[in-house]
């Protein structure tokens, strides 16, 4: 049965029209899968090797066990914004004379091989053989080797009980920063706990059959709860529930845009990929720490503008570059009514330059790096505020392709065109560019100054740039519609 399933999938994936549409984009993606199974395997080849020469005095096994519960808690934050319970449609099957837990183990099984259980064994299964080579007890390692792919695993199913939780995901990142914050601090030493656990593993490998025990139980739940759900008339009705909302009557102030701004905010947190984008853009807050605490990018300022950029920009340039395609499932009955154009466009506008701003105010704590990386922040945002807001807007003329708002945004190219690769240079090598020229021949101060620069004058030219997009999306309106209107 399971080899009639792939069957079915393999035929789909390869007969659907947006296979024959999408296999240039494929194949860009599949560069980047690409890169990172190399990028995983170098590291799981000379991750040892580089860890004893930086830290000479530790086990590197030790030092990587000690980590390893940082990484399942980051890796539940990123599996609940970008993976999804890979699913097939079933509803032509559930008249067929085939069990239902047959189709369940099949779904649960096919997550169990997705992209994020696959990559780790990159880095996992080549460590585990150096350090067999470095003559490590081979038992052991091979007891921790199962005991982190079954910890992957767990992580996988325990991603699913929890998706559809916003409270469980503040918790998960609140535990995420609390850790690092008591680490931080030296209030307590959750790596010496974390590195107990796993080097008991190694010390004693049967420790690692216990990981069977917590898999077997988080994949029960999962089948338990699936298994309600497959039934032809769970699949075919709708159900009816009350509609709930939070209170928007805040955005009445903001007058003739207020009904669009209060639809956009709906639209953003009811539906998964748009959720996504907006939990995305705070973790993009973070971006920062990657580049400013690197000795090597301390001499590479043009890197440091990049980064500077995402911080506050994470939001704009994810949800930018896909306007209107957000509102593409009923872009057709919106243009159907009575309104001004300008006012669809201008509540886009608003929205980005809200999100920036709130973003550079959460972006305060980098003050800690000193004024000067807070100032190439403040340059990032200006710029973002004044030219990425007006540029993507316009770029958005240009969006043919429909988008599925309850899909994840990891791995899904619906609504993605070559527009969107062609977008990227303005928006982030025209600022890298300004001020690697102006800091290398000027000076450093003038090079943020220049990039702040060309978001003011943006900003003076916001109504003559308005009034040449909204005439750019009226041209184009009947075209989009069409677009807009065939399926993905």
């Amino acid at each position: 049965m399971i080899s009639h399933f792939l069957k079915l999938e393999w035929k789909q994936f390869f007969r659907s029209s947006h296979w024959q549409k999408g296999i240039a984009l494929k194949i860009i993606m599949g560069f980047f899968i690409l890169y990172f199974m190399v990028a995983f395997l170098a590291i799981g080849v000379g991750g040892y090797y580089i860890l004893k020469k930086l830290y000479p005095a530790l086990d590197p096994l030790q030092l990587v066990n000690s980590y390893l519960l940082y990484v399942v808690l980051g890796e539940l934050v990123l599996r609940y914004l970008m993976q999804t319970l890979p699913v097939m449609n079933i509803k032509p099957l559930l008249i067929l004379p085939i069990k239902r837990s047959a189709l369940v183990h099949y779904v649960l099984g096919k997550s169990a091989i997705s992209f994020f259980n696959i990559i780790s064994l990159f880095f996992y299964i080549p460590f585990t053989i150096v350090l067999i080579i470095e003559g490590y007890d081979t038992s052991g390692a091979l007891g921790w080797l199962l005991a982190v792919v079954l910890m992957t695993q767990s992580v996988n199913f325990l991603n699913f009980l929890i998706n559809k939780s916003t409270i469980a995901l503040g918790s998960i990142v609140f535990l995420l920063l609390a850790t690092i914050g008591v680490q931080k601090f030296d209030i307590f030493d959750i790596t010496v706990f974390g590195g107990q656990v796993f080097d008991a593993v190694y010390a004693s490998p049967v420790y690692s059959l216990i990981g069977f025990v917590i898999l077997g139980v988080l994949y029960n739940l999962n089948y338990k709860q699936l298994k309600s759900l497959v039934y032809l008339d769970e699949a075919v009705s709708q159900k009816v529930e009350e509609a709930t909302s939070i209170d928007l009557s805040f955005a009445n102030r903001l007058g003739d845009v207020a009904p669009f701004i209060k639809n956009d905010i709906r639209l953003i947190w009811r539906n998964k990929r748009t959720k996504t984008v907006f939990l995305m853009s705070f973790l993009f807050l973070f971006y920062g720490l990657f580049f400013f605490t690197q000795e090597t990018y301390r001499e590479m300022p043009a890197m440091l503008m990049f980064a500077s950029l995402f911080i506050t920009g994470g939001f704009t340039l994810n949800y930018g570059q896909f306007i209107p395609a957000w509102d593409s499932a009923h872009y057709k009955m919106l243009m159907s009514q009575s309104f001004k154009y300008r006012k669809f466009l201008e509540s886009k506008w608003i929205l980005m330059v809200v999100m920036t701003s709130i973003l550079y105010v959460l972006s305060f704590p980098y003050l800690y790096f000193g004024s000067r990386i807070f100032l190439m922040i403040t340059a990032g945002a200006i710029f973002n505020i004044g030219f990425n807001s007006l540029f993507l807007l316009y770029a958005g003329s240009f969006n043919r392709k429909k988008i599925d708002l309850n899909q994840s945004g990891f791995g899904n190219t619906q609504g993605t065109s070559a527009t969107q690769f062609l977008i990227i240079i303005p928006l982030m090598l025209l600022p890298m560019l300004l001020f690697w020229v102006f800091n290398k021949f000027v000076g450093y101060n003038s090079g943020f100054i220049v990039v702040a620069s060309v978001g003011i004058i943006s900003l003076l030219l916001k109504k003559q740039a308005m009034n040449y997009i909204e005439k750019k999306y009226i041209k184009d309106k009947y075209v989009m519609i069409n677009a807009f209107g065939k399926e993905a």
